[in-house]
Parts: structure tokens; C-alpha cells; sequence
């Protein structure tokens, strides 16, 4: 394979949350005078990549991050290769197992590195990004908890929050672009401005992620929707009235993403949680009775050490309670580095499989339940992409719910477009939507 253009091409790929695929873009954008850049691995009969920067996560193990070395290594073998991300110090000993040339580094390392001329800072917007349509705006870095299951505290540190002004800037752009969609992300919203002292008011003028909501949506006009991103119980319950109010708004979808991770207080607390399981209902019940379509979404560990059947059963007894739409299920993998690496009572592989099977059961029950209280509802949905279905797209309704479209009818259907649709079936992760007439 040859590249037939002046640039050597450089491909950026990403994975896990949608905070890593920001900083991709980030990245992307270090390079952009330099290189051509593509996000993803091309296909092999296109061009051959120089290089490889591989964004990854290994928050489930470093599997996925070994796998995604080995493609990138089999598409181009003399491409150079770089990792950055969500990258411990066990998948650097894992990957320097493999292959001695790959290097390790960060985007403030990449910046570092890149002339002041080619760096576009850190927050702004450019054209360069993974769709067209959605923007990404990294609010924060880091987080202020330590639960001890997790390695991306190692690796990110502590909550570190970008002034209101560099995101609101960043909104503006994004939006004057041509985004539709604006996903404010980072390790954990929920505490965004925490670390703002009282003096720096004026100057970032937004101290939780409510308020920051709230001035972009005064200062950046337009037709477009905010996704908000993870925020911890403990931290959201803390200014919940006013985030409430956030949702009132058009402009913000609809969609609130809660990770209780058990149901089980003697279990949250070995995880060194801080919330309790009864901080999670209160909140999925405000959020609930506020919204009569609302999206909650949540994220559960099965077999983490200790998880006795009780545990299991109060964390199954959670779900049934607050009945989330979108769910992530996840067998407990232990990592190097964490406390939770180092904890007895192990439970066997073979518990956490058949744990996490029944949980996907009872929750694709109720997220099929939940999708069905749409059928015959009209709604405006903003089409997204090309359907994974033949003859389908995929569109967004005000809850940030996929809606499957045939693109047989005459209507407008390309990415972008805001179209009227009669809510005719649902499944588990989909609504199926017809265009009105």
C-alpha cells in the first residue's frame, strides 16, 4: 500500500468513553498541518498509515487495548506507534512484551512537543473532528474519588476543571461549525468546578456542572442539543434542584447518566463508593417523576471481591426499582495498582458470569418496557448516521433515544436533519420510528 497524497497519513484511533474519543480529537488536531489524518484503521487496500496513535481504555482489562495493537501492527508493520489514554503501567509491561518500538506518551506530552505554531489550544474547536455533527467538549480531567476498583485515577489524577469561558468559546465554535450536538464529558462530570475556589467565580463563572449548563445555554444561541455526561451520585445530589432545571430546557436532551455500580451498601462501601445505594433511587426517582420519558442510565459491577448472593440479589433489587433505560453490565476485572487487586473472597468467574447474564436479562426486560411507553408518540429526532440495519438510519429523539428510520421515504433522511417521526415499535436499545406524513 502507498499514500498517493503530499502528507503521510497518521491515523488516530480511540476507545472507552466518549472523554477519551475528545482528547483523540485533540490530538488529531496537534497533527493536522503535518499529517492527514484519519480517525480509525483504514481499510488495506486504501493507504498505509505512517503512523498510529492509539488513544485507549482499559477500564474492563487491557484486552481490548492489545487487541487494537495487533490490528494496527498487522495493517501497517512499519507504521510507528504511539499510545496514549487510559495506558497503566501494567499495559506498558504487556505491550513492551510484544513489540520494543511502540512508544508511550500523553496529549500534554504531544503538545508539549508540537511548536507553538501547529498546537491549537487545548479547548478550542476546528473542523478536524470524528463526525461533523456532534461536538466534544472535555469539561474536566480527573476526578475527586478513589474508588478502588478503578485504574483511571492512576493514570488521570485529580479533578482538574477548564474555566467556563474556554468551554463556552469551545460551544460557540462547535455550533457556528454546524454541530447539532454538544457532549460535555470527562471523567466525571458530576463534579465539574469543584476545585474552583470561591475567588475564581468571576473568572470561570460556573461552579458545578449546572451552572455551567446554564451559561452556555444563554451565551451559545442556536438549534442544537447537550448530551451531559457521567456524574457520580454523590456529587449530583449536591445541586440537584438546578440541574433539574437544566433539563427543562429543548436544548438539553433528556438523558442523565448515574453509574451505582451496586445495589449492595456493604458492597459500595468495599468499593469506597461514597454514595449509597439509597442516593441512586433518590435520584433516579426525582429524575423520573420530573420526566415522564426520561433517560437514565446507569453502570453495574458483578463479582466484584465479597459480592456475596445477598449483595447480588440487593443490586438486581436496585435495578427492578429504578428501572434504567441504557445500563452497562461489567464482570468485576481486577487491576493492577488498585486496592481491590489486593482484596480476598474472590468470587469465581463462573459466579460473575452467571450474575451478569441475569442482570442483562432482567434489564433488557425493562429497558423493552420502558422503549414501548414511546410507541405512538410523534417526535422531532435529528437523524445521526447510516443504521446498522440495511436501509436505515439512525436518529436521536429529545431523550438521546436511538431511533431506527427506513430510508425508503421520500423524506430527508441525511445525517443532521431534523425530521418528524411516529414512534411505531420499540425493542430493548432502539424506538422504530416512521416518517410522519
Amino acid at each position: 500500500m502507498k499514500n498517493l497524497n503530499d502528507k503521510p497519513l497518521l491515523a488516530v484511533i480511540s476507545q472507552g468513553c466518549a472523554a477519551n474519543f475528545g482528547e483523540g480529537e485533540k490530538i488529531a488536531r496537534l497533527f493536522e498541518d503535518e499529517y492527514q489524518v484519519f480517525f480509525g484503521i483504514p481499510d488495506k487496500s486504501a493507504v498505509e498509515p505512517a503512523v498510529f496513535i492509539l488513544n485507549v481504555c482499559t477500564v474492563k482489562g487491557n484486552s481490548t487495548a492489545l487487541k487494537l495493537l495487533r490490528e494496527a501492527k498487522a495493517t501497517a508493520p512499519e507504521a510507528k506507534i504511539l499510545i496514549t489514554g487510559c495506558a497503566p503501567k501494567d499495559l506498558q509491561e504487556d505491550v513492551r512484551k510484544m513489540f520494543r518500538d511502540v512508544r508511550f506518551t500523553s496529549l500534554t506530552e504531544l503538545g508539549k512537543e508540537r511548536s507553538s505554531s501547529q498546537i491549537p489550544s487545548a479547548h478550542s474547536a476546528t473542523v478536524l473532528r470524528e463526525s461533523p455533527l456532534v461536538g466534544i467538549i472535555n469539561i474536566e480531567e480527573g476526578c475527586q474519588d478513589a474508588c478502588a476498583y478503578c485504574s483511571t485515577r492512576l493514570v488521570k489524577g485529580r479533578l482538574k476543571s477548564y474555566s467556563a469561558t474556554s468551554i463556552i468559546e469551545q460551544a460557540q465554535q462547535l455550533v457556528s461549525d454546524g454541530c447539532v450536538e454538544l457532549q460535555l464529558t470527562g471523567q466525571d462530570c458530576g463534579c465539574y468546578g469543584f476545585d474552583f475556589a470561591d475567588t475564581s467565580r468571576n473568572i470561570n463563572s460556573a461552579q458545578n456542572l449546572a451552572e455551567l449548563v446554564q451559561q452556555i445555554l444563554v451565551k451559545v444561541p442556536g438549534d442544537y442539543r447537550i448530551r451531559l455526561g457521567m456524574g457520580n451520585p454523590r456529587h449530583i445530589k449536591n445541586y440537584l434542584e438546578p440541574l433539574l432545571e437544566c433539563f427543562q430546557e429543548d436544548r438539553v436532551y433528556k438523558f442523565v447518566h448515574l453509574p451505582v455500580q451496586s445495589g449492595s451498601e456493604q458492597i459500595l462501601q468495599a468499593m469506597n463508593r461514597k454514595h449509597t445505594a439509597r442516593d441512586y433511587i433518590d435520584l433516579a426517582a426525582e429524575f423520573n417523576k420530573r420526566f415522564s420519558l426520561f433517560t437514565l442510565s446507569t453502570d453495574l459491577i458483578v463479582g466484584f471481591p465479597g459480592e456475596t448472593d445477598q449483595d447480588f440479589a440487593d443490586t438486581l433489587a436496585v435495578l427492578q426499582e429504578t428501572r434504567p433505560t441504557v445500563c452497562n453490565i461489567t464482570r468485576f476485572v481486577s487491576r493492577p495498582g488498585t486496592p481491590a487487586a489486593h482484596m480476598p473472597n474472590i468470587v469465581s468467574d463462573a459466579v460473575k458470569h452467571q450474575r451478569s447474564a441475569e442482570l442483562a436479562v432482567a434489564f433488557q426486560a425493562i429497558a423493552s418496557e420502558n422503549n414501548a411507553r414511546w410507541i405512538g408518540q410523534t417526535e422531532r429526532v435529528t437523524v445521526e448516521k447510516t443504521g446498522y440495519r440495511k436501509g436505515t438510519v439512525i436518529a436521536r429523539n429529545d431523550a438521546y433515544r436511538p431511533v431506527a428510520i427506513a430510508t425508503s421515504s421520500s423524506q430527508e433522511t441525511r445525517p443532521g436533519t431534523r425530521i418528524k417521526v411516529d414512534i411505531s415499535a420499540a425493542e430493548a436499545f432502539a424506538l422504530i420510528g416512521i416518517p410522519t406524513k
